[in-house]
């Protein structure tokens, strides 16, 4: 089932965040937050890792103080993926973590103060080729536009973030990108369809503060996926409340429903009904947690049934369609063997297993004749 996605990407220019391309035409860029203690190194490295298994391009780290700036100094020693420093109220931690060697620095104009604190961060990141995040928020947009709107809304968002944009272009620094968050839905997805037409950096997606793991999930899906149909983002975090790693794996999730990124299984499921003549919803749950670790791009369709059990099937790389008195398994659309209910999650495992086995080689040769 390999269609490309029929979406079409605004026209952006493309930054680096240390080395991953952010714009233009790079892949949109799955990204998380860490919530360990910044100073405590450790613990911080070790969850930076987790979300670098689980498939996240860049990582930002929160830092509060001077303290965790020289903590995070010692982390981006370490970090094998590039690091956003994620830096509020204080600019002068800015200005050392640039020191420092951070990737990007992710300021929020509305508490960073005066002209001439954000000029100096700005002087800093371009001495360096750092690139900058404006991050506007609706929870803490500045007094005056607090003022003037009443309460937040899409064009309090925009204007802020165009105020800071304003303030980049008069010093001639255009290496950033911009967000503009807000945990309201609507509001979100009017402000980055407006200041898509006003601008021509790359924009970082989020919905914020949007929630647990099931409503947070549902509302980013709903409105990142409207401005990812919109052919708008060029690089995605999942705000929930629950495991960052949990983060990284909706957001690959909301990029393959939308055939804009591939990374490990896509499995089309049935919902289970009295027709299915297996446990759907167990094997589910099963295939899901053996496979987690599968970075590889592939369709697999479980059906309990003959209904759409064939059709999802011949559509899919690996297919199972349930069947009486033993399930029917395809391989790229065609059916290859029966399999019974006794031991059926571990030779799905070991099938679909085999056959990203297969494609490594296969692969692995290609790569060897073209170097020939």
């Amino acid at each position: 089932m390999k269609h490309e996605s029929p979406i079409k990407r605004r026209k952006s220019r493309q930054i680096m965040v240390g080395n991953v391309p952010v714009g233009g035409d790079a892949p949109i860029a799955v990204q998380s937050m860490t919530n360990t203690e910044t100073c405590d190194v450790e613990a911080t490295l070790g969850q930076i890792q987790a979300l670098q298994d689980a498939g996240a391009d860049i990582v930002r780290v929160s830092v509060p103080s001077m303290e965790a700036a020289e903590a995070f100094g010692r982390i981006r020693a370490r970090a094998g993926v590039p690091l956003v420093a994620d830096i509020h109220f204080d600019y002068k931690i800015a200005l050392r973590v640039a020191e420092l060697g951070v990737d990007c620095i992710r300021i929020n104009p509305g508490n960073i103060g005066r002209e001439d604190r954000i000029s100096a961060v700005i002087s800093a990141c371009r001495d360096r080729n750092i690139p900058i995040r404006i991050g506007v928020n609706a929870g803490s947009l500045s007094k005056d536009l607090q003022r003037k709107y009443g309460e937040p809304n899409a064009d309090a968002l925009v204007e802020s973030a165009m105020r800071n944009v304003d303030i980049l272009d008069r010093h001639d620094f255009q290496n950033f990108k911009v967000s503009l968050k807000a945990s309201e839905v609507f509001m979100t997805v009017e402000a980055y369809r407006k200041i898509a037409t006003q601008i021509d950096q790359p924009l970082h997606l989020g919905i914020t503060e949007a929630g647990g793991f099931r409503s947070g999930t549902v509302k980013s899906s709903i409105g990142l996926g409207l401005l990812l149909m919109d052919g708008i983002g060029d690089t995605i975090r999942v705000s929930l409340a629950a495991d960052p790693v949990q983060e990284i794996k909706v957001g690959y999730d909301i990029l393959k429903s939308l055939r804009l990124r591939s990374r490990g299984i896509n499995f089309i499921a049935c919902p289970s009904c009295s027709r299915q003549n297996f446990d759907v919803i167990q094997t589910m749950n099963d295939l899901e947690v053996r496979l987690e670790d599968v970075k590889e791009a592939l369709d697999v369709a479980v059906i309990g049934c003959i209904v759409n059990g064939p059709g999802e099937a011949k559509e899919a790389d690996i297919g199972l369609t349930g069947g009486s008195p033993k399930n029917l398994f395809y391989m790229n659309g065609k059916p290859q063997q029966k399999l019974d209910n006794a031991n059926l999650t571990d030779d799905l495992e070991r099938l679909i297993r085999k056959e990203i086995a297969r494609r490594q080689e296969t692969e692995k040769a290609i790569i060897a004749r073209s170097a020939d």
